[in-house]
């Protein structure tokens, strides 16, 4: 078995180790998917780290992208449909970003029952620098890797994906 990557926590090295001391056949593909873990965990901690001086979770942050070019808002259950969380969830990410200057809630003219949650000048300037920000920091994560090794990682990925209960469960509804 190769040597053990650096990024790997320290309880996923353990059951490495006593794999291997086992002799199990799937240690390479258990050794793999600690990779494939410890790389998303590390995206998220650096991502929640980026957004945190700027008041923002992952969550709020999606919405503030959501709303971007959206002049007359969205109401809150189709931001929750759209983020894919519960109703509950978005009143609570939007009550944040209302609380924080991003987003005010506007009833509707003709039917003030109809909510829509609007950015303000705050959470539009904010969104604009965030997407620029962002995306060039997501794809300088892939930078090392040239177009052909970038596409075959996302090829591997998806049949990786395909594999798991939930890619089985998409295959079958589609």
């Amino acid at each position: 078995m190769p040597a053990l990557p650096p990024m790997l926590e320290t309880k996923h090295q353990a059951l490495l180790e006593e794999s291997a001391r086992r002799g199990l056949a799937a240690s390479d593909g258990i050794r793999l998917c600690f990779q494939v873990l410890a790389l998303a965990g590390a995206i998220d901690r650096d991502c929640a780290a980026r957004l945190a001086p700027r008041q923002l979770s992952e969550g709020k942050f999606v919405l503030l992208f959501l709303l971007h070019g959206q002049p007359d808002g969205l109401p809150p259950h189709e931001l929750a449909v759209r983020a894919g969380v519960t109703r509950a969830t978005i009143t609570g990410l939007v009550d944040g970003l209302e609380r924080d200057g991003f987003v005010l809630r506007q009833g509707g003219q003709a039917d003030r029952r109809k909510i829509a949650v609007t950015l303000t000048t705050k959470g539009k300037t904010t969104a604009a620098r965030l997407f620029k920000e962002h995306t060039a920091w997501i794809g300088s994560l892939f930078g090392g890797l040239s177009a052909a090794e970038q596409g075959q990682l996302g090829e591997l990925l998806e049949k990786v994906w395909r594999a798991t209960d939930a890619g089985r469960q998409a295959s079958r509804e589609a």
